[in-house]
């Protein structure tokens, strides 16, 4: 429904333009993809009008990039993105269709369709490089990357989420430019990575990123866990950024708090690299969440999204003691909001490992008989019954419930009266 809705406002925004003497037409990728036979997610639309120009034929526009001719056109709360035909130059408008689509970054990028005489305006061979599945700069690769150094790492993304090969040319100058992705902003280099992360297939990507020399830039943590040796018992697999690597084989079309933990689950390791008995890393668990958070902070990522991953990465070890945890302790465990991540990073861990998918059984199973009941208890004894028979106000009485609701868990206390009994013999004893 979405999809649809999105597609109407497009045909309903160009149709609104055209009445007004402009050009319009879809754009780039929601046009590529239905050359695929794909459903487009988005739709971008490419016009002469100026963006001074669609704030006064649209109501509420949004300026969201008005310096490179973009604008976001919103009716009903869905946002479309219109953009001014580019010149030669990128702060350049045009007036020409064929200007503007050679001045997009990649062929595949370069289509318009016409929606009112229903026809693909091809003047940059796109759709031959559709055909031939290669991702390919229209311009030379040099003056391409020049203008906007985010296309070297777009060129990798659209090369693993397509599963497109990359034009020779093309290639060499990603690895000539690559120095100067950072160049880019920060929240830019961050949108990509997401997409590259969260796609089919990560792995490609990855492995494109550290081919190109750009993961070395972009992600310094991941190139230092190369030559990191890890125990053969454990790790038969080989170095840390191998099974890094590995892991990252198995992933598809993830969430991006799955994503990046398992990119980052053992940035700590080069940090604790310790060999005497044999290799150990103690303590790479507490150490690699400060390092994620670090990274995640450096590309800007939302304190939400921080939080979850720098919490997977610090209890992922936490994890393989699972069977040997109380009730209680494994009910608060599925309570956290991370804990299908934590399980599904155990699993793609012990694949990209020794294989041994035991403890992610057990969790399974376990986890399957919880949520049939999902509803973390509150506890039995407010704050002001607890403090009733005693004590006074202050951390005390947070320490009691938290307490109380492991054993209410576990199914040890279920009535009031159970509950003060318990306050009595273990609290009130106590702190006499």
């Amino acid at each position: 429904m979405a999809n649809l809705q999105k597609k109407k406002l497009a045909l309903e925004i160009i149709n609104t333009l055209r009445k007004n003497g402009f050009q319009a037409y879809l754009a780039g990728g929601c046009v590529r993809d239905m050359v695929m036979k794909k459903t487009p997610g988005d739709y971008d639309i490419a016009t002469d009008a100026a963006p001074g120009q669609l704030k006064k034929i649209f109501k509420k526009t949004v300026f969201v990039g008005a310096q490179f001719g973009t604008v976001l056109v919103v009716k009903n709360g869905v946002a479309m993105q219109v953009t001014t035909f580019r010149g030669n130059n990128i702060r350049e408008f045009s007036k020409d269709p064929v200007t503007d689509a050679s001045n997009r970054d990649f062929t595949i990028n370069g289509l318009l369709y016409d929606p009112v005489k229903k026809g693909i305006l091809d003047y940059v061979g796109g759709r031959a490089d559709i055909k031939k599945r290669l991702i390919r700069c229209i311009r030379d690769p040099h003056t391409c990357f020049g203008q906007d150094k985010l296309r070297i790492l777009r060129a990798v993304r659209f090369s693993s989420v397509l599963n497109f090969r990359i034009d020779k040319k093309t290639l060499e100058a990603v690895k000539k430019f690559s120095p100067q992705i950072s160049e880019a902003s920060r929240e830019r280099i961050r949108d990509e990575l997401i997409k590259i992360l969260t796609g089919e297939r990560p792995y490609l990507g990855m492995d494109l990123l550290d081919k190109t020399g750009l993961i070395a830039v972009i992600l310094p943590e991941i190139e230092a866990l190369k030559g990191v040796e890890q125990p053969p018992k454990f790790h038969p697999e080989g170095d840390v950024f191998t099974h890094t690597m590995l892991l990252m084989k198995g992933l598809k079309n993830a969430d991006t708090a799955l994503a990046f933990a398992c990119l980052l689950h053992d940035v700590g390791k080069p940090a604790t690299y310790k060999k005497a008995d044999r290799i150990r890393f103690n303590g790479h668990d507490k150490v690699g969440a400060g390092i994620a958070e670090e990274v995640l902070k450096r590309l800007r990522f939302s304190n939400d999204e921080i939080r979850k991953v720098a919490y997977c990465v610090d209890n992922h070890m936490r994890i393989m003691n699972a069977m040997k945890m109380r009730e209680a302790t494994l009910k608060r465990m599925f309570l956290k909001d991370t804990f299908e991540t934590e399980l599904e990073l155990h699993r793609l861990d012990c694949m990209a490992s020794h294989g041994d998918l035991r403890i992610y059984k057990f969790l399974k199973r376990k986890y399957r008989a919880f949520k049939k009941k999902p509803i973390a208890p509150q506890p039995v004894l407010n704050g002001h019954e607890i403090m009733a028979m005693g004590f006074n106000q202050g951390p005390v009485i947070g320490k009691i419930q938290k307490e109380m609701v492991a054993l209410q868990l576990e199914g040890k206390i279920r009535s009031k009266d159970k509950a003060r009994e318990w306050v009595r013999k273990r609290w009130i004893k106590h702190n006499r």
